[in-house]
């Protein structure tokens, strides 16, 4: 499990996928890939998520998650699909023990103090701050860290392009970056330029804080 938080790590950002259609969920997937993304969360709410789930994890150099697991019938099914780590918008109960014995790193959102220790105290590997724009943005994931520096925290909800290296300084391990990187408006239009500047913008503040 230790090999996909480095790996988490290592991308910063992690496209959510969350659309209307199974169609666009793929376009998103091929453009953002183009681009450079090699990590996706692909949602439980997006239709046919755990067929696309099990072609992308067949696809080489690409490591893909699933979110908004809300119980164990989905945990199974999207583990039998092959992906390599669990997110849910809530703490489920005995998911984070269901995820040990399958060997998947899970990563349920949390919102205050309280949350974030049951999740951790749970075995959540990962805590998802969420929605972390209301939250507090950046601040809150350095206060989290403060009292709870053994914790390693992804929020998540309203990550911009703006703010997400103020999240990663702040002390995340990563960031998950939804509506503003896949705007499913525009997928079904078929403005694919919308999503590819997205991930350019994205990718072009990333490589500019690394160099």
């Amino acid at each position: 499990m230790s090999n996909i938080i480095s790996q988490l790590r290592a991308v910063k950002t992690v496209p959510v996928i969350r659309t209307s259609t199974a169609k666009a969920a793929e376009r998103a997937v091929d453009i953002l890939n183009e681009q450079g993304f090699t990590c996706f969360e692909l949602t439980m709410t997006t239709p046919d998520a755990v067929n696309i789930i099990k072609n992308l994890s067949q696809k080489s150099g690409i490591l893909v998650g699933a979110g908004t697991v809300l119980n164990q019938a989905d945990l199974h099914a999207v583990a039998d699909a092959g992906a390599k780590f669990i997110v849910s918008p809530a703490i489920v109960d005995g998911m984070a023990a269901d995820c040990q014995k399958l060997g998947l790193p899970y990563m349920p959102g949390a919102s205050t103090p309280s949350e974030v220790l049951r999740a951790h105290t749970d075995g959540a590997e990962v805590v998802k701050l969420f929605p972390a724009g209301l939250l507090g943005g950046p601040a809150f994931v350095k206060t989290m860290l403060s009292v709870f520096p053994d914790i390693i925290f992804m929020p998540t909800g309203g990550v911009t392009p703006e703010n997400m290296l103020d999240y990663l300084a702040a002390g995340a391990l990563c960031v998950g970056m939804g509506g503003n990187l896949v705007n499913d408006k525009a997928l079904q239009a078929g403005d694919d330029d919308v999503i590819r500047k997205a991930a350019q913008q994205v990718q072009a503040i990333l490589a500019g804080a690394t160099s």
